[in-house]
């Protein structure tokens, strides 16, 4: 089984929704025993359940509940031989559990005061949230459950690791960095926001610096600077925080990713940068 539970390890690593399919009870002639276990993604099957009909109505039923985002565990008992015409006789008690990926996967490079708001207000929702800094100092002792610490001197490596459909801010203490971090996430794709706390001036700054490496296109149409909801104001890092967090809320939920940063007074001051 260990190559089973690699393959979920790689599919929550990469966000991929799966049903969780497990025999609760074989009574009689069965083809595999209780506490057999299977995983359906939309595109893939690990492990088996026994094959045959009952494998073939366990995957679809796995992959409708996945088509249905709202759908809570199921359990279907299923008698082989009359309804699913089987030769082995027996029945089973079969659960479906459906494990998706968190409304909104945020990973978050730099560890100052912006940050550490922003992870006071997030980090008690259900969240996957990956916080990343060189300084092992600068994070707080504890930490709420969704919240994963990476501490490296290569943070602009862990771009590559995010999985699909991460939500990506850099608000490091470093401009340089700051460049390198925007320059990995803007060349995927597949990560939907990428957010530069900053002012305009910044942002024309670095639209320059990024069209000079061929991430001119990509900067103009996807780049978030400044970050967080219009209208909101103030110039404290926790308020900055909820205005960050709403806005990025807002998207998980479904609303467009503005390519321009949404303050227009203050700028400077009340989307700085971090230090």
């Amino acid at each position: 089984m260990r190559g089973f539970y690699a393959a979920l390890a790689d599919w929550e690593r990469a966000g991929t929704p799966f049903t969780l399919v497990t025999l609760l009870d074989a009574q009689g002639s069965t083809p595999r025993q209780a506490g057999t276990k299977m995983a359906v993604s939309a595109a893939q099957v690990q492990g088996t359940i026994g094959g045959g009909t009952l494998e073939f109505e366990a995957i679809a039923l796995a992959r409708r509940l996945l088509a249905d985002r709202a759908a809570r565990p199921v359990t279907r008992k299923w008698p082989l031989g009359p309804t699913l015409g089987q030769c082995c006789g027996g029945s089973v008690t079969v659960s479906f559990e459906p494990i998706l990926p968190p409304a909104l996967s945020l990973a978050i490079f730099g560890a100052g005061h912006v940050a550490r708001a922003l992870v006071e207000v997030l980090g008690p929702l259900p969240h996957r949230i990956d916080w990343i800094d060189a300084r092992a100092q600068e994070f707080p002792d504890t930490l709420p459950a969704p919240v994963a610490v990476h501490v490296t001197d290569r943070p602009a490596a862990e771009i590559a690791k995010l999985p699909a459909g991460c939500f990506v801010l850099v608000m490091t203490h470093d401009h340089a960095l700051d460049l390198d971090l925007t320059a990995a996430a803007l060349a995927r794709p597949n990560l939907p926001y990428v957010g530069l706390i900053g002012s305009k001036t910044k942002r024309a700054r670095f639209l320059k610096r990024l069209a000079a490496i061929g991430l001119g296109d990509a900067a103009a149409t996807r780049l978030v600077c400044p970050i967080g909801l219009p209208g909101t104001g103030g110039k404290a890092p926790r308020e900055i925080a909820i205005a960050t967090a709403a806005q990025l809320l807002q998207i998980a939920g479904g609303a467009p990713v503005p390519a321009v940063g949404v303050y227009s007074a203050e700028e400077e001051s009340h989307a700085r940068d971090e230090s």
